[in-house]
């Protein structure tokens, strides 16, 4: 005869992916806004319930029990189960009220929330559940579809997935404006082999984009450090540690008070765009059609008159 097992619920499921995702306890703490023992409080009474260990310790890390690869692999199941669950019942609702999980690369922070104000503004009923994370990050997410979509700046190709572009991104050359360069006109693009460059961490798609810049002009790139924030590399650059490239979009405020200028280098700014997308697969909510809706047809003219 079975044992019964203990009563065990949504938050504490939830809890665990992040968890696991992140492989620590600390991490998925700061991604849940929580403290580290409200999370450990939380596996513990997810595996009283089981009567199984789902985590074990690993130096600062975690690694999930045998048990707990067993439990990822249905609970990220269930969680897709669920989120269609609500999807399918927001069709019943209508769009005067809904959840959309929306995810999107670090860069997009500076606009987005501008833009989530102006939708709220239109659609007040319904609620819009954030993720920022790079472009990495943001891909698992899409993959295991758990964001219903995703902004970001290239659509991935080895998924099948719908995406359309929104709004421009144009990525260029910064410098402190003392730099030497900054005085200069119309640059060829080899006068940067000279100089180091600060750059965003592995998994960033404007790291990605840099990277396919310098190898198309063949010109070498010398990176002085690598650093997890937009706003970090605005600092260090700055600080004169090295150039960088970002998007015009995260530097706008730099330029116009002069803590930053544009370096003039023929064939950039760069112009790339930035697109809404979700999973072929995926059957969108009337909330998650509006908001992307809102996107194709208000976005790229409100990021424009904002900027």
């Amino acid at each position: 005869m079975k044992t019964p097992m203990r009563p065990y619920t949504f938050k504490q499921i939830q809890t665990f992916l992040e968890v696991a995702r992140q492989r620590s306890v600390s991490k998925a703490a700061e991604r849940l806004f929580v403290t580290q023992p409200a999370v450990s409080m939380q596996i513990r009474q997810l595996e009283d319930a089981f009567g199984l260990a789902l985590i074990e310790p690993t130096g600062r890390n975690i690694r999930l029990t045998h048990a707990g690869e067993i439990f990822l692999t249905h609970a990220t199941a269930a969680m897709r189960q669920f989120k269609d669950l609500e999807d399918q019942m927001a069709e019943h609702v209508g769009l005067k009220q809904g959840r959309i999980d929306l995810a999107v690369v670090s860069t997009a922070k500076y606009f987005v929330p501008m833009l989530l104000v102006r939708f709220n503004q239109l659609n007040p009923g319904i609620h819009v559940q954030l993720s920022i994370d790079n472009r990495e990050n943001v891909l698992g997410l899409l993959a295991r579809s758990e964001a219903d979509l995703v902004i970001m700046g290239r659509a991935p190709s080895h998924l099948e997935c719908q995406a359309k572009a929104f709004a421009t991104n144009p990525l260029a050359m910064v410098a402190p404006p003392n730099h030497p360069l900054v005085r200069r006109k119309n640059l060829p693009f080899s006068a940067l082999a000279d100089y180091k460059f600060v750059v965003r961490e592995e998994g960033s798609g404007t790291r990605a984009a840099m990277q396919r810049l310098f190898e198309e002009n063949m010109t070498p790139l010398k990176m002085v450090m690598a650093m997890p924030s937009n706003e970090t590399i605005k600092q260090a650059v700055m600080a004169g540690m090295g150039l960088s490239f970002l998007s015009m979009r995260t530097v706008r405020h730099e330029l116009a008070s002069g803590h930053l200028a544009l370096l003039d280098v023929e064939g950039l700014p760069q112009i790339n765009h930035w697109y809404v997308t979700h999973l072929s697969s995926k059957k969108l909510s009337p909330a998650a059609l509006a908001f992307k809706d809102f996107l194709i047809e208000q976005g790229g003219a409100l990021m424009d008159a904002w900027s």
